[in-house]
């Protein structure tokens, strides 16, 4: 069946009921100007809430709340804040994240529950709670229906641009949006990356729904994205879903949810995409694709493997098609191999044939690894299986911002 949806502008506020805004605070010491904290609100209804959350043990005190409130049935807002993590905090990370939430709840007349808190930044540094309260106070009269970029702005730490999209489509003659915003740049490595992403949508779908959705939407986008290997403590995806676009709430058995997943599924795949692109120190945008793997697992380990292995992007950021990297790279993950049927591509130009090399000449390797963006396409011959991960190169510029902050 042919879907259809058009991208569209507006991020998080084209859909119908949303408003978002941002302020300035100063949370990091340093700051004087960039505005550092956002608030995404549903204005005329409440919504139903799904999430996906990091898997790191070490789980900052935003997450923690956040997953709490996760069990109310109806979400009205999240509060967002840049500059601190708010993470290896103690009992007093949890009291002030749940500060953030009592705050926006009193300044928008909601229950705290109904309030999801995200932070993002440093960790181990306490927040500056009574300042960012005062701030809280002010971010209603800050909310645009309008306001999805500069609360993508807000949420920024180490981006170099702000991050957003929105798609429009039909669902039972009702016309649907679907807009996102998210930020991340390092610390990015697949299982719930290293990110922020806010969701926000007009269809009517139930909670259970929303999240089946959501997890399908994440684990073909988020989940298969690394820059330097690093998972954080801070990881969320927040989907909200507030009806009013008036379609018959979707059920995973109609042939509508389908196009409800498809379009749920470009959104989240172009901001992973995004923050992969935006990595920290990056001159390169590479596609692994790993096809012919003996299981599905396998294919997984393989293309993870691959992605963030230090040799190997090491070896991009120089121009160098060093496939002898990769083929390494496979024989330690643990799979299912036969080295002599290994066959390898760069942009579809064979490099590796049989486990050996090609008679390409290598020159002609080196202008496909001398682009910004390309795919390196690694064929098993084991079987059918597939898996596609986005990853990037390893610089010396990514040292260099690293090193302190």
């Amino acid at each position: 069946m042919s879907v259809l949806f058009a991208e569209i502008c507006g991020g998080i506020t084209s859909p119908k009921g949303f408003v978002a805004g941002s302020a300035f605070c100063g949370i990091k010491k340093g700051n004087k100007k960039k505005h550092d904290m956002a608030l995404i609100y549903s204005r005329e209804v409440s919504t139903v809430a799904a999430a996906t959350f990091t898997t790191n043990k070490v789980k900052a005190a935003p997450v923690r709340v956040s997953v709490e409130h996760m069990r109310t049935p109806r979400v009205r807002a999240i509060v967002v804040n840049s500059g601190n993590a708010n993470a290896c905090t103690g009992l007093s990370g949890i009291e002030h994240a749940k500060r953030m939430a009592v705050a926006t709840g009193e300044a928008l007349g909601l229950k705290e529950r109904q309030v999801l808190v995200c932070s993002t930044g440093r960790i181990g540094v306490e927040m500056p709670i009574k300042k960012m309260e005062r701030t809280i106070k002010k971010l209603p009269k800050a909310l645009q229906s309008d306001g999805s970029l500069k609360a993508a702005k807000a949420i920024m730490t180490s981006d170099t641009f702000a991050k957003e999209v929105a798609v429009e489509l039909v669902i039972d003659d009702k016309t649907v949006r679907i807009g996102g915003i998210a930020k991340g740049a390092g610390m990015i490595d697949p299982n719930m990356a290293t990110m922020l992403c806010f969701i926000t949508t007009d269809a009517a779908i139930g909670k259970k729904e929303l999240q089946h959705a959501l997890s399908i939407a994440v684990e073909q986008s988020f989940n298969r994205i690394t820059v330097d290997g690093d998972m954080s403590t801070n990881d969320t995806v927040i989907a909200l879903a507030n009806g009013l676009a008036g379609n018959k709430p979707l059920k995973a058995s109609q042939a509508n949810s389908h196009i409800f997943q498809n379009a749920l599924n470009y959104v989240t795949l172009q901001l992973a995409r995004m923050i992969v692109e935006d990595g920290e120190g990056v001159t390169k945008f590479v596609e692994v694709h790993v096809q012919g793997a003996a299981t599905y697992n396998d294919a997984r380990k393989a293309a993870e493997a691959v992605a963030k292995s230090t040799l190997v992007k090491c070896a991009w950021f120089g121009c160098d098609p060093n496939w002898g990297r990769i083929m390494d790279a496979l024989g330690y993950c643990s799979i299912k191999l036969r080295e002599e049927m290994v066959d390898i591509f760069y942009d579809g130009v064979i490099a590796v044939k049989n486990g050996m090399a090609s008679k390409t000449p290598f020159s002609k390797l080196q202008d496909v690894v001398a682009k910004e963006k390309f795919t390196i396409t690694i064929d098993m011959h084991l079987g059918s299986s597939e898996y596609i991960v986005y990853t990037t190169d390893l610089s010396t510029r990514y040292v260099e911002l690293n090193m302190g902050e």
